[in-house]
């Protein structure tokens, strides 16, 4: 289920898992990304195949704008030209770093999550009745492969939460098939969520 809470602004409500999937990627980095803008923008320079107009159109700036922070000229972007810095500096940081900690969590470790969240279930009447929990469990190679081709492929949350769902009703629910068979949990109203390779 999705998250539906319409007391939440909406832009705390959206992309919970595919931001806590980021920052997952991240916390893997052997070294930090660059911070300031003029060392954002040499590294993007750099990954654009030191092109000013194709960096340019990526960050959405004239190509005059992006040779003055690369010249030290300006130092402080506005709002939207900072987070594109930010998200772009990010998303092309450390790839090999990444992909390497992506296919171990696909193939052998998995992934930790640690989710605070309303989880309902199938049956009623029982302790399992739905109710806020926060839960830390593994999640299994498998759900981990599934949820970051997912994320690969552009899902949305709406995409994401029944597959992470299913995850975490296999190992803490069911404790991987060994009690509890037939239970389905939902999870809404996302408070946190927190992924670990």
């Amino acid at each position: 289920m999705i998250d539906s809470d319409d007391t939440q602004p909406p832009a705390q409500r959206r992309n919970r898992v595919l931001d806590a999937l980021e920052r997952a990627e991240r916390k893997v980095f052997t070294r930090p990304a660059p911070k300031s803008a003029k060392a954002q923008m040499e590294f993007l320079y750099t990954r654009a195949k030191q092109s000013t107009k194709a960096l340019a159109e990526q960050l959405g700036v004239s190509p005059r704008t992006v040779q003055r922070y690369r010249a030290g000229q300006q130092t402080k972007p506005q709002k939207r030209l900072q987070a594109a810095l930010v998200e772009e500096t990010e998303s092309q940081w450390q790839p090999q770093v990444r992909a390497r900690a992506r296919e171990r969590a696909a193939t052998s470790s998995g992934m930790m999550v640690e989710v605070t969240a309303y989880f309902g279930f199938t049956c009623t009447g029982s302790s399992d009745d739905g109710r806020e929990r926060t839960i830390t469990t593994p999640i299994s190679p498998t759900y981990a492969a599934q949820i970051l081709q997912l994320q690969e492929a552009g899902a949305t949350e709406e995409d994401l939460h029944p597959i992470v769902a299913e995850a975490i009703t296999e190992s803490y629910f069911t404790e991987w098939g060994t009690r509890a068979h037939g239970l389905r949990a939902d999870f809404t109203h996302v408070q946190s969520i927190d992924f670990q390779f």
